[in-house]
């Protein structure tokens, strides 16, 4: 009986879980609607889209029955995200403006399919139970989703440097909270420490964001609003819409000017 009721929590936090991992997938997708507009990826970088796109197929590895059984909602989730980052990585590479970055996106692609190909054929010929293939690709995926959960490091460490929050979307920190805090929650029903670890790491990064949002809030306004001044920029600008058209250099003048200094 309890044994049914856990499964019954899994699967339903599992189902939860594949929602908001799939609104985190899709939230890049105003950024890439710019893209084509623009004709031009401008500054972004395919680094992020890169990252996601292994963890996701490590993720979809880990799911199959004969590496870690009854993970059909993690294969599912997997398999949804490695869709869609290929559906972005191929806009980035499109309208990439160099040969020298395409040539790059293309290395880092082939280097990703040749390590997850090679993971699975050791695998799967070498390790001839589920135990042992779960620890092997677990401990793989443990390390990339961690690693996926840490990229925004730099953006976090940004926007302490410059009291600025316009290069970390509210509405990604807050997904990015959730997920993790869901999938959390599932590595536990039962525990999964391949599920639990990364996914507890990720709720103390998202924590983190969401505490420099707090911290920040107002002084990004100000920022903003001097912006507006300063460039004649007429009309309401949102918080979370403001990355594409930011300045980077500009960022610590304004803070001075905000600040009085």
């Amino acid at each position: 009986m309890v044994h049914e009721q856990l499964n019954l929590i899994r699967k339903i936090v599992g189902i939860l879980g594949n929602f908001i991992s799939l609104c985190l997938f899709l939230s890049p997708t105003p950024t890439f609607i710019h893209i084509v507009k623009k004709k031009s990826v401008e500054k972004y970088s395919p680094l992020p889209y890169l990252a996601t796109l292994l963890n996701c197929l490590v993720r979809a590895l880990y799911g199959l029955p004969m590496v870690h059984p009854d993970s059909t909602l993690l294969v599912t989730i997997s398999g949804i995200g490695i869709t869609i980052e290929i559906v972005f990585l191929t806009i980035f590479f499109v309208f990439c403006g160099r040969q020298q970055h395409r040539l790059v996106i293309s290395a880092v692609l082939t280097v990703q399919v040749v390590f997850v190909a090679t993971l699975a054929v050791l695998v799967l010929t070498l390790e001839h139970t589920t135990d042992q293939r779960t620890i092997s690709v677990g401990i793989v995926s443990c390390v990339f989703n961690a690693m996926m959960y840490a990229s925004p490091l730099s953006v976090m460490k940004m926007v302490i440097k410059t009291k600025s929050l316009e290069f970390m979307p509210f509405l990604l920190s807050v997904v990015g909270f959730l997920n993790a805090g869901v999938w959390t929650i599932y590595g536990f029903v039962p525990f999964d420490p391949f599920l639990a670890i990364p996914n507890g790491i990720g709720c103390v990064f998202g924590l983190v964001q969401l505490i420099l949002y707090g911290t920040y809030y107002k002084s990004t306004k100000g920022i903003m609003e001097e912006r507006k001044k300063r460039l004649g920029y007429v009309g309401e600008v949102r918080l979370s819409n403001v990355i594409a058209q930011t300045e980077p250099e500009n960022i610590p003048y304004l803070n001075k000017r905000v600040s009085g200094v």
